[in-house]
């Protein structure tokens, strides 16, 4: 069974404690994602995220309708936290988020996905596609989490 490790890093000229609550407000979660894959958080809003919250979401992965539900396994502010699929399409899914002060005034974010496919092995043999879609989505919310945080800078 292949674990597949995806990672991620940006630095923004802003305080870890502004990056930190931009990524708390479940909200930005939607900003950040690519519009087509019609994102959208089914949890009442506002939430209140702690170890141990449930946020629910649906989306479409190639035009496929899905749900999508993960757990707060995580909550460190404003150093960490960890996200963890309980259903979705993933065999595993497993995000952690790491904000790092580099200086006062500068936040390293690192995200680091660890998943596994469905169908194992033969959902592998698709991975180089899945993995694709992945790149894709996480480099266009590093460029959407780039200009939200310096809009409001």
């Amino acid at each position: 069974m292949a674990e597949h490790i995806l990672t991620r890093t940006l630095e923004l000229d802003l305080p870890r404690p502004q990056v930190f609550d931009f990524f708390a407000d479940a909200v930005n979660l939607e900003r950040i994602t690519p519009p087509e894959l019609g994102f959208n958080i089914v949890t009442p809003q506002p939430i209140e995220i702690e170890k141990g919250s449930l946020i629910d979401y649906n989306l479409k992965l190639h035009g496929i309708p899905m749900s999508w539900r993960t757990e707060i396994t995580v909550w460190d502010p404003p150093h960490e936290f960890v996200d963890k699929q309980l259903r979705g399409p993933y065999s595993q899914w497993i995000h952690r988020h790491t904000f790092t002060e580099l200086s006062p005034n500068r936040t390293l974010i690192e995200d680091e996905v660890r998943y596994r496919l469905p169908l194992e092995p033969l959902g592998d043999i698709v991975h180089f596609i899945i993995r694709g879609q992945l790149d894709y989505i996480f480099d266009f919310r590093q460029t959407a989490v780039a200009e939200l945080l310096l809009k409001t800078a």
